[in-house]
């Protein structure tokens, strides 16, 4: 004779409030268990991969960028590119941050993008307005390197940025928040100089915005191929009594220009921009702009400065 199975206890019936507690544990367990994947891996929910950081497979999602510097044969040129870059990797921590000259400097940009065969590339210049290189030199180098799905960002000026990276260049040279109105004072905004009038009306956009910044006349100039020269601007300005004169260097790194146009008043002379901060961040918001622009991947498109 078998005894008889004990009487299990009762649970007491489920109020409203308690049903529907359950409800939503039950919910949100399902959830859970819908980010379980395939091979029975459970994705954690709260970590999201960031586009530009590699994958667990080493992949990314990014594009490369490719920094693409004209060069020079200024052995400071190619150390300040460097530095400019390691800058922009600091700031975008995994992404694929490459460098591509266009001439006198290795790696030469077709070598570069030679190297990303099969991979998607937003080339950024590290030049500061749209001459021929930007319009010419880029599509061409991208042309040539059909397996590699390309973008031709904006030149990196005009922009706010960049005034203010020429700002704390001109600060480091000796100008004096003082100096903001007086007439005495004045900047030469010395550039490179093309015979592009995109080219120059970028610069005297540049000018401009400086101005706006300084609240002191800035004149543009040109170390080549424009006028006027940085001598030629410097005597106009001292001709009007603006005697206390800087010269702004509207240039990515050091060379043969850059130093030219330094020389001229070498006692109030900015370096070039260079790695200053602004640099940085300014490379990265024309590798964004790019890459929100909703053009095809495999299409090059020059962006307009903005």
């Amino acid at each position: 004779m078998t005894e008889p199975a004990p009487e299990q206890p009762q649970s007491p019936p489920l109020t409203d409030s308690t049903a529907h507690l359950l409800a939503r544990i039950t919910d949100q367990l399902g959830s859970q268990l819908s980010l379980v994947s395939r091979n029975g891996t459970r994705r954690p929910m709260h970590r999201t991969r960031h586009p530009d950081r590699p994958a667990a497979d080493g992949g990314t999602s990014a594009p490369a960028l490719v920094a693409v510097a004209h060069g020079s044969r200024d052995p400071q040129a190619l150390r300040t590119v460097l530095a400019l870059l390691d800058r922009v990797r600091d700031l975008r921590p995994g992404l694929d941050v490459r460098l591509g000259h266009i001439e006198l400097n290795a790696p030469l940009l077709p070598d570069t993008l030679d190297g990303l065969r099969g991979a998607e590339a937003v080339l950024v210049p590290l030049l500061l307005g749209r001459g021929h290189h930007v319009k010419r030199d880029l599509p061409a180098a991208t042309a040539a390197a059909p397996g590699v799905r390309t973008r031709i960002a904006a030149p990196l000026g005009p922009h706010p940025l960049l005034v203010e990276a020429l700002y704390g260049r001109l600060v480091e040279a000796g100008w004096d928040a003082a100096d903001r109105g007086g007439r005495h004072a004045a900047v030469v905004l010395a550039a490179a100089g093309s015979r592009d009038p995109d080219s120059a009306q970028d610069t005297r956009r540049t000018a401009r915005l400086l101005a706006e910044r300084l609240g002191v006349p800035v004149v543009p100039a040109y170390a080549s191929a424009t006028a006027p020269t940085v001598p030629a601007a410097l005597r106009a300005l001292a001709a009007r009594g603006r005697h206390r004169t800087f010269v702004a260097s509207y240039f990515t790194a050091p060379g043969r220009f850059a130093s030219a146009c330094a020389d001229a008043v070498p006692h109030r002379a900015a370096a070039p921009l260079g790695a200053h901060p602004a640099m940085a961040r300014l490379v990265l918001h024309r590798y964004d702009q790019a890459r929100s622009a909703g053009a095809p991947a495999d299409a090059v498109s020059l962006l307009a400065s903005a």
